[in-house]
């Protein structure tokens, strides 16, 4: 076991990591969210990555049933967040960046948890092919750090747009840095609207 320092809130934390079935898996502060490192085999031709076997996820502690896979194209400025899904329809998530580099973000939303209104960021991007994994629970979102950006995820529910949930994602109280000058963000109008987290519904 590897012990190292991560940030919430600027505030120091530690994480700790542990090798399992040759991933290097970083238990972040917040309970649950996970950081897998997956092996990579490089060679003169290029690289191999395997970015999901059921078997040895679940022996890393990840023993969600991903039910749908998707992918989203964004530039430079793009800010997507903070969203969930209401129960009974809420969504597990892995997801990676496998063109360019983003933020990644999940903030907590558990009633009762000792880290709710926390929350964690990492960069993934297709040079370190980190994955990050968010249970049940949390809203999530990122931000685009490259010209482009392929953004990909796999989900243990499918998608239902009747229980769409969400949090503003320039939430004061949150003070999420979201790495991009607040005058060139891009960010959709659905996503202004969302409420702030303090005024939110919670559904969790």
């Amino acid at each position: 076991m590897c012990i190292f320092f991560a940030y919430i809130k600027k505030k120091q934390y530690l994480c700790a990591l542990f090798e399992i079935n040759d991933m290097n898996i970083i238990q972040t502060p917040i309970e649950g969210l996970l950081v897998i490192e997956p092996q990579v085999f490089q060679d003169a031709r290029g690289y191999f990555v395997e970015t999901y076997n059921e078997q040895r996820y679940r022996e890393a502690g990840i023993d969600a049933q991903f039910v749908q896979d998707n992918q989203s194209c964004s530039s430079y400025g793009v800010v997507r967040g903070l969203h969930f899904q209401r129960p009974p329809y809420s969504q597990a998530k892995l997801v990676c960046c496998t063109v360019g580099r983003v933020l990644d973000v999940a903030v907590d939303l558990r009633k009762g948890s000792k880290t709710y209104g926390q929350w964690f960021s990492v960069e993934l991007s297709e040079e370190n092919k980190r994955q990050f994994f968010i249970p049940r629970g949390f809203a999530h979102g990122f931000s685009v750090l490259s010209e482009q950006a392929i953004f990909t995820y796999k989900c243990d529910n499918l998608y239902h747009p009747e229980v769409d949930g969400g949090i503003l994602l320039c939430d004061p109280d949150l003070a999420i840095d979201w790495q991009v000058p607040e005058e060139v963000r891009i960010i959709s109008a659905k996503d202004t609207k969302h409420p702030l987290l303090k005024d939110l519904d919670n559904p969790f």
